[in-house]
């Protein structure tokens, strides 16, 4: 940590010229900076311009004294904390005294000045100076590499962030991934058998798909997905629902607070929204464009404590309830594809 060096600066207040040039010439082998003032408001002025670290105030001054000065600079922010020597000819009466270190002396010269101990008295002081500068910059460099520091942890939060992200998005597309899906039906399970509510899933997969990418090459095959990403997107439009990649050509979309009507319009709008954006697939069995087969169900999940005594019964947990849409899957794939099919909660067609 580099501190910066800087002289010292002493300034002088008294109405006399001489005695400034005296004072002056006591203080030269110190080898600090002197300004010199001959009232009060041209002293109050310089030290409003200028950083001191010390002042000689002569007490008998004419339109302000030097009691008057000190009382000012007491009262001011920039000039509060600069240390004040008293330089009188007055007598040495402890009421003078005491007014002086009452107004924020720190010390008292009496006239005829002895240099020794003018240099002494002002080297204390100047030392003093110094170290608070120094610890001022020391403060400041902490203070710069505090902040620093604060941007680099906020700038590594945010990464965090988007590293978290990321972890739980898929790569390709953009959507939720495997593992996000997890999470999110693991929480809308709980929440859906708190408030009782009702719970549907979608299994979506792209009709031939295989086919597609062996007659456009895997490149456009992955164009293909994120198409149909984006387009289960714009179907899906609750910002409760969640779209996510299960895995190669299939998607899986969670709708809380959706019963099995809801389910079968948004599974429709699904699989139209995939089919009107027209992808040209030439190898496909069904059409002459992408579409998609999906799976449906819808269950009011119940704690174990009151789930029914049926073994088929779907709610005992979150896998069975993917099982389930998956069989619709399966079914709406056996049953031409392009299609929606929707299974209750006993494995039936509806």
């Amino acid at each position: 940590m580099n501190i910066e060096t800087t002289t010292a600066r002493i300034l002088l207040v008294d109405d006399q010229t001489a005695n400034l040039t005296s004072l002056a010439g006591i203080l030269k082998p110190l080898q600090v900076e002197v300004d010199t003032a001959r009232s009060g408001p041209e002293a109050l002025a310089k030290l409003l311009r200028a950083e001191y670290a010390l002042v000689f105030l002569d007490v008998q001054m004419p339109e302000m004294d030097g009691f008057e000065v000190a009382e000012l600079m007491r009262g001011s922010m920039k000039t509060r904390d600069i240390p004040i020597i008293f330089v009188t000819a007055l007598n040495t009466e402890q009421k003078y005294v005491f007014r002086g270190y009452e107004t924020g002396a720190v010390d008292y010269l009496f006239k005829p000045l002895e240099p020794i101990i003018v240099r002494s008295k002002a080297n204390v002081f100047l030392q003093l100076a110094e170290k608070n500068r120094q610890l001022a910059a020391k403060n400041r460099e902490l203070d710069k590499i505090v902040g620093e520091l604060t941007e680099t942890r906020d700038a590594l939060r945010v990464a965090n962030r988007q590293l978290a992200d990321m972890a739980l998005r898929d790569g390709l597309t953009g959507l939720a991934n495997r593992r996000r899906f997890d999470q999110v039906l693991s929480g809308e399970w709980t929440r859906a058998i708190r408030d009782g509510s009702e719970l549907s899933l979608a299994m979506i997969d792209i009709d031939y798909f295989k086919l597609y990418n062996d007659a456009y090459g895997h490149q456009q095959g992955d164009v293909c997905l994120r198409r149909v990403a984006r387009a289960l997107e714009n179907a899906l439009k609750r910002s409760t629902d969640l779209l996510a990649r299960y895995g190669g050509e299939e998607f899986v979309a969670i709708m809380p607070l959706t019963d099995r009507e809801g389910a079968r319009a948004i599974g429709e709008a699904l699989r139209f929204q995939v089919e009107d954006m027209g992808l040209v697939h030439r190898m496909s069995l069904i059409a002459d464009v992408v579409t998609v087969s999906i799976g449906l169900t819808t269950i009011r999940p119940q704690s174990l404590s009151i789930a029914s005594a049926d073994a088929t019964y779907v709610g005992q947990a979150p896998a069975r309830f993917v099982a389930t849409a998956d069989s619709a899957l399966y079914q709406a794939k056996e049953n031409g594809r392009n299609r929606v099919v929707i299974l209750d909660s006993r494995m039936e067609e509806v």
